[in-house]
């Protein structure tokens, strides 16, 4: 598989990005310029990304104590030198408006030229949260906020994160202790947006503390404490905030102050071992000494005495997690994409290995007698049924969601371009398709690497070969911006039912749409009724599943029906692609066995899956805590 002709014939012959060049927003872009982005970050990638990969997994992120007692992240110079040339090629802003320093590339482009930076090193990054967080500013924040924050991220000075899990509470968000009270004095009119002193903690804090850029963005999620001074508990009072490393003025130059927020400690993973992971404390005092009468003095104080870290409010009051939302879900289609850019490139490796590696050979039948000539010469592994079924899983299950990846990209262009009924219809089916976009690659992408490594045989437990580095860093994707249970629970509690399953209907409809196409071409009908009578098993089990009303027994076998969900759209994805493979290259066979893999040994599966849905199965929900 050749990445940048797959990402071609997604975004041309099937996509057709070029046609967004009708609108407004994209006119001045061409077939070209999407290929000069393509060339650029294919460049970068390979040369500041993939030599360094297995570099960053084995050099991982260590601490120096500074002198007053902070706590300072060493990263290898590769990971600066990659960061740099990212963000020299504008692709942080490639999206934004050209005041903003942006491109107005569409976002299906950008996604596929990020593609490229998550093949080579997904480790060491490419500003997924940086672009995120600045994206949530560009919504929520206010035009300071988005002048003097976000403006910055994108221009790769700033970098950003998301704090919202704590030790002590882990996804459950309305758990959080860390509170957030307004600031003395007439600090609540400062122009930065009304100003508060935060403490707490947080945990799992990617890219948490580096000196890779100038200033870090933290945007945190912290409860502003009822009229008695105390926490409200559940959700109510959640608010978010913007909490820089350093404080900046409203010119978003730096002031020479660091705020009170402190490396705790990292956090040292299986996987992406090159992005640092971390434990953060907000508002502990850490540099009191030495500093405090120089920070009082700057900041309008008391500072540095365990007062709390400054922040700036974003958004209103109580709607922390509203906003927070438009970044996580943005992440989650960007972990999507990631978990599918580890199976591709464990893929790569062993068809790689696969076509060059000589070990054993065929059997011959004689009458009754199955043997093998031991005097014949090995042949190479991939010509063993057994291998190319392990290769034809893997690009069935990657190119696949590399293509529902880019379709969830198409949809986000629409929703910001298209007349209004489409935008709100592209809206809908992202509410729909986010869950999959982020868990199914997240779960398949991983076997797609366990298969990588099973194809390496002995060699693929080793540091020989990257396959095992691949398994390691996709393992964390399914824990990655909310856990594979949460994720099914948003899909069957939430995502099918609202607005009356309204985003349900219209995803039908388009599979619809592609299963009346397909049923014209003899060599795709039978998939398509496949696919038609999948999506009458999803339905009626979507029905059962709520029948009784109780959530318990909807929910007690969600990840299942997340399961059959997902395999039904890739069934969809793969037959709408299937319609545009009509001539005779290697590349269109490939993926119409690649479709007809899907069909015949994937799709069959639901059945299983929707079984215990529909019988609102109770043996694992309803087992005793002894019995375990």
């Amino acid at each position: 598989m050749a990445l940048r002709s797959t990402l071609e014939f997604l975004l041309y012959d099937w996509l057709d990005a070029p046609a967004l060049r009708a609108r407004e927003r994209f006119a001045d872009h061409s077939r070209e310029t999407f290929d000069a982005v393509l060339d650029t970050c294919e460049r970068i990638a390979r040369e500041k990304y993939a030599p360094f990969n297995r570099l960053v997994d084995t050099e991982e992120p260590r601490t120096v104590t500074e002198p007053d007692g902070s706590l300072r992240v060493i990263l290898p110079q590769a990971t600066h030198e990659a960061q740099k040339a990212y963000a020299a090629s504008g692709m942080l802003s490639a999206a934004q408006d050209y005041d903003m320093g942006g491109m107005q590339l569409p976002y299906t482009v950008e996604a596929a030229a990020n593609a490229f930076f998550g093949m080579a090193s997904i480790s060491i990054g490419s500003g997924l949260l940086t672009t995120g967080n600045a994206n949530l500013l560009m919504v929520h924040g206010t035009p300071l906020q988005r002048e003097v924050f976000a403006k910055q991220e994108f221009a790769g000075r700033f970098s950003g994160t998301m704090c919202l899990s704590e030790p002590q509470a882990g996804s459950s968000l309305s758990d959080i202790a860390t509170r957030a009270v307004p600031d003395t004095g007439d600090w609540q009119n400062e122009p930065l947006g009304p100003r508060y002193r935060l403490k707490g903690n947080k945990m799992w804090i990617s890219a948490g503390e580096h000196d890779l850029t100038e200033n870090i963005v933290h945007l945190v999620l912290a409860k502003i404490p009822d009229d008695n001074g105390k926490l409200v508990a559940g959700t109510k009072g959640i608010s978010l905030f913007i909490v820089p490393k350093k404080l900046v003025g409203t010119d978003g130059e730096l002031t020479g102050v660091r705020n009170d927020v402190a490396l705790a400690g990292l956090n040292h993973k299986c996987g992406w071992r090159g992005t640092t992971n971390t434990l953060l404390n907000f508002g502990e005092g850490t540099f009191a000494v030495g500093e405090g009468a120089a920070l009082n003095a700057k900041t309008g104080g008391p500072f540095g005495d365990g007062s709390g870290a400054i922040g700036y409010l974003v958004g209103k009051p109580g709607q922390g997690l509203a906003c927070m939302f438009h970044m996580m879900n943005e992440a989650r289609i960007a972990i999507g994409m990631a978990a599918t850019m580890l199976g591709l490139a464990g893929y790569e490796a062993s068809l790689n290995y696969a076509k060059n590696r000589p070990q054993g050979r065929l059997a011959k039948k004689a009458g009754a007698v199955v043997s093998k000539d031991a005097a014949s010469p090995q042949v190479r592994i991939i010509e063993h049924a057994d291998i190319k079924r392990m290769l034809m899983t893997q690009k069935a299950y990657c190119e696949g969601a590399l293509a529902l990846e880019l379709y969830c990209a198409r949809l986000v262009d629409e929703q910001h371009t298209g007349d209004t009924a489409a935008a709100d219809e592209a809206r809908l089916l992202l509410e729909v398709l986010t869950p999959i976009a982020k868990s199914w690659p997240s779960e398949f992408c991983l076997e797609a690497n366990s298969l990588a490594i099973q194809i390496h045989g002995g060699y693929g437990y080793t540091r020989d070969f990257p396959v095992e580095q691949y398994w390691r860093d996709n393992r964390l994707n399914m824990i990655h911006e909310g856990t594979h249970g949460i994720q099914a629970a948003d899909l069957l509690g939430r995502k099918v039912l609202m607005e009356n399953g309204r985003g349900l209907q219209l995803l039908a409809a388009r599979m619809m749409h592609t299963i009346q196409r397909a049923s014209a071409h003899e060599h795709l009908r039978a998939h398509a009724q496949a696919l038609g009578a999948a999506m009458q098993e999803v339905e009626a089990t979507t029905r059962a599943a709520w029948s009784t009303g109780q959530a318990n027994e909807a929910l007690a076998n969600a990840v299942p029906y997340m399961q059959a969900f997902g395999h039904m759209v890739l069934a969809w994805i793969w037959l709408d692609v299937g319609l545009v493979c009509t001539d005779a290259s290697p590349a269109h066979e490939g993926r119409r066995r690649a479709m007809q893999f899907f069909f015949n040994y994937e799709l069959p599966k639901i059945k299983a899956w929707l079984d215990v849905v529909a019988q609102r199965e109770m043996v694992c929900a309803d087992c005793p805590e002894d019995a375990f």
